[in-house]
């Protein structure tokens, strides 16, 4: 029987080329009026999932 991706996790992470996988960061949606701007422009980037996390992720993808 096929594996079946998390739909929850197809949602928030991308595969790049090299085989790292994007993530969002957290901390975006609401009460952001303690945020300072440099933080919140940082908080907007993509970044790269941890080494630590990756095995899971990779799991949850299916890859």
């Amino acid at each position: 029987m096929k594996q079946k991706t998390h739909s929850g996790a197809k949602k928030r992470f991308r595969v790049k080329p090299s085989g790292k996988i994007k993530r969002k960061k957290q901390g975006m949606r609401h009460i952001l009026s303690k945020h300072s701007s440099k933080n919140k422009r940082h908080l907007g980037q993509l970044t790269y999932v941890h080494s630590a996390n990756e095995y899971q992720v990779q799991r949850m993808l299916v890859l």
